[in-house]
């Protein structure tokens, strides 16, 4: 019994790790080599395309300019596709609210479903005014964008191009 508990808790996590390591990896704060700032405008980043060199740490510092909820999430596009009902989950059970992410609902249904909690080292989700970082190595060659996957948001166009220089 208990090796079919480890089984399931770690076949989603393998499924998960094996993607992420597509994209890159969680960087090490020691080795950033630049550091970029970017706006969360309500449906659109700025910079609108971010270049980068392959096995770049990049510092992300995120600021939610505008006045709904944004998320700065960096992967491909069917992994953008395959985030975004885990973010109409948080609409539906209240944690996403137009203007607002309520930490408290997070973390609580966080302890019943992970997917809830939102804590994906590729991403960062903020309310209005809220100001976030990440620390990105882009360690292998994919397709990559960063878009938010607030519901409606990718759709009308919140993605900034990720190329390799």
């Amino acid at each position: 019994m208990r090796l079919l508990i480890l089984i399931l808790f770690l076949i989603p996590n393998l499924v998960f790790a094996g993607p992420m390591k597509m994209i890159g990896e969680k960087g090490n704060p020691t080795e950033v080599k630049r550091t970029i700032t970017i706006k969360m405008h309500d449906n659109y980043f700025e910079p609108s395309e971010i270049n980068i060199n392959k096995n770049e740490t990049i510092k992300f510092i995120v600021l939610n300019v505008g006045e709904l909820v944004h998320e700065f999430n960096i992967a491909t596009k069917e992994m953008h596709i395959k985030h975004q009902p885990e973010m109409m989950m948080m609409v539906e059970n209240e944690i996403l609210l137009s203007d607002k992410v309520d930490k408290e609902k997070m973390k609580q249904l966080a302890k019943k479903n992970p997917a809830m909690g939102h804590s994906h080292s590729n991403s960062v989700l903020l309310s209005p005014g809220e100001k976030g970082e990440l620390v990105w190595k882009f360690s292998n060659k994919a397709k990559i964008e960063a878009a938010c996957n607030v519901p409606g948001h990718y759709e009308v166009g919140m993605i900034a191009k990720i190329s390799e220089i």
